[in-house]
C-alpha cells in the first residue's frame, strides 16, 4: 500500500485522478481492474481529528497508539 497525492480533474458529470504510472505498475493494475480507495482531503488534520477528541480519556501512551495503528494498517 502507498499514499499518493492526486489531484481531482472534472471528467463529463464526475471527478477522477489518475494513479500514477509506478503505482499501477508496482501494483499491477490494469483497465477495468477494481480499487479501494480511502479519500482524505489534504486540507484536514485526520491524526487531530481522530484522536484530540480522545485527548484525556485514552490511558495509551502515544507510542502504544501508534504501534496500534501501525499493526492495524500493515496486517490487515
Amino acid at each position: 500500500m502507498e499514499i499518493v497525492k492526486a489531484e481531482v480533474k472534472k471528467w463529463g458529470n464526475s471527478l477522477a485522478f489518475i494513479i500514477p504510472g509506478r503505482i499501477a505498475e508496482e501494483a499491477k493494475l490494469k483497465e477495468k481492474d477494481r480499487v479501494n480507495v480511502i479519500v482524505v482531503p489534504e486540507s484536514k488534520n485526520v491524526l487531530r481529528e481522530s484522536f484530540g477528541i480522545a485527548k484525556g480519556r485514552i490511558k495509551k501512551t502515544a507510542q502504544e497508539l501508534k504501534d496500534e495503528a501501525r499493526r492495524e494498517l500493515y496486517n490487515d
